[in-house]
């Protein structure tokens, strides 16, 4: 069955009533897969979630630009290991042409909050954007610039109690913006479980169940290692990379 079909299986969810799954302080935990598995835990979820609908379509897709000091110190702050650590983005949903910019701010406790303004540009110095990084970012807006692009198509699930979503990413393709490099991810596929708290998850005895592991992939610096900025670090990523690698050749 042809992954369109599969997501048609689903109960739809709206974004009216998807309000109340907002989750802007949550705990995240990602997993990295393929296709093939997809299938597998789609079919498996298909009794216990919602899809989200927007406007007839159930796999979105999204278009994001991260940017980073010239320093590239969100870059670094994750190569190293920092547990306290922020990413600026900004998200365009292409189904509605609407942008954010976002911050996203992970503290020591693994607890991620995420910031958020409407923006129609990104011009990061402009006085509504520049006062709204002034308050959440640590990093001045005058040393920040462009770093990668990434777009992906986006299924998200909801479980029947409304406590978690799990979004679930394909299709990723990066492009660096500072050298032009470009990398299309094929196979590979991102999944996100996000819940406020550890309550119950359905979804995570169907992961156990398929050997489909915790898996931290963060796509700015992924995306980054993979188009190989050659002045950036990469020792904390290799063995994520060596298998993000085996999953994307794959056949």
């Amino acid at each position: 069955m042809e992954l369109s079909q599969l997501i048609n299986t689903f109960d739809p969810i709206s974004l009216e009533q998807m309000s109340g799954v907002k989750l802007m302080n949550r705990t995240d935990t990602k997993f990295v897969t393929n296709l093939d598995k997809l299938h597998q835990l789609l079919k498996l979820a298909q009794q216990d979630y919602f899809i989200q609908e927007i406007d007839g379509e159930r796999n979105l897709e999204y278009d994001t630009t991260y940017f980073d000091t010239r320093a590239f110190d969100m870059y670094n702050q994750h190569q190293w290991g920092h547990t306290n650590r922020q990413k600026i983005r900004f998200r365009t949903y292409c189904i509605s042409g609407l942008q954010f910019m976002e911050v996203k701010t992970k503290n020591n406790h693994g607890r991620t909050k995420k910031k958020r303004i409407e923006v129609t540009d990104m011009d990061v110095l402009e006085e509504q954007k520049h006062n709204f990084l002034a308050k959440h970012l640590r990093y001045e807006a005058d040393t920040l610039q462009p770093a990668l692009n990434n777009h992906f198509s986006r299924i998200t699930l909801v479980n029947k109690a409304k406590t978690e979503r799990l979004t679930i990413d394909s299709a990723l393709r990066f492009h660096n913006l500072l050298n032009d490099e470009k990398k299309d991810m094929g196979e590979l596929v991102v999944i996100e479980l996000k819940r406020d708290g550890l309550v119950f998850s359905p979804v995570l005895e169907m992961l156990r169940q398929l050997r489909i592991h915790p898996h931290g992939f963060s796509k700015y610096c992924m995306g980054s290692a993979l188009t190989g900025q050659d002045h950036l670090t990469v020792n904390r990523f290799k063995r994520k990379l060596i298998e993000v690698d085996k999953l994307v050749n794959q056949h």
